[in-house]
């Protein structure tokens, strides 16, 4: 708690223009921010870079944080909207990206003939075109649970929603997904009929 009450002063006196208390939150934060990044890219210098980024955007967007959810709330969907963009802009995709839902089966791993590797290269192909087709707010909550592992309070917490809400969205993310995914015959991933009505998963 008193961690959260030194946040909120130090966001304060970073609103009037103090660059040392600013320079406190990032010191204070970067760990988590890097991590996620990292967790995001795969790579320590991509992790950097968003890093920089995410803070960037941060002290350009501190005169509009009204304080309603926690500065590390506010800051890790900054570092993972950054994470997304750099990501799209590389057209590279999050390496350990799984979505491991009850209506969804797991992305084959890659064989070791070059027809393998290609067919699971088009699969994530299609899978983060999909993730891409859905409304920003279920893209963010699915990855942030499938990615990120965040759990149910976690999402709550991060996104300044209540319980109840995540787990509607996160049901409506995941069948909408789904139906996405069923648009393309050619995906490999194995999804039943049963499934494919919603059946499994989250209860809305």
């Amino acid at each position: 708690m008193e961690t959260t009450m030194d946040d909120r002063r130090l966001v304060s006196l970073a609103q009037q223009g103090d660059g040392e208390a600013f320079a406190r939150l990032v010191e204070r934060h970067q760990k988590m921010v890097y991590n996620l990044a990292l967790g995001q890219t795969g790579n320590h210098h991509d992790a950097e870079e968003i890093t920089q980024t995410a803070f960037l955007k941060a002290w350009q967007g501190l005169p509009n944080f009204q304080g309603k959810a926690a500065f590390s709330s506010w800051l890790y969907r900054l570092t993972f909207n950054a994470a997304v963009d750099f990501l799209r802009k590389q057209s590279r995709r999050p390496r350990n990206l799984s979505l491991e839902d009850p209506g969804l089966s797991p992305l084959p791993h890659p064989g070791p003939s070059p027809e393998d590797r290609s067919a699971l290269r088009e699969d994530r192909q299609v899978l983060w075109q999909a993730l891409e087709a859905l409304p920003p707010p279920l893209r963010e909550i699915l990855l942030l649970r499938e990615v990120e592992g965040l759990s149910y309070q976690e999402l709550a917490l991060a996104l300044d929603l209540e319980e109840g809400t995540v787990r509607s969205r996160l049901f409506r993310a995941r069948k909408s997904l789904r139906e996405l995914l069923l648009e393309h015959e050619n995906f490999r991933g194995r999804i039943s009929s049963n499934q494919a009505e919603g059946k499994g998963g989250d209860p809305e």
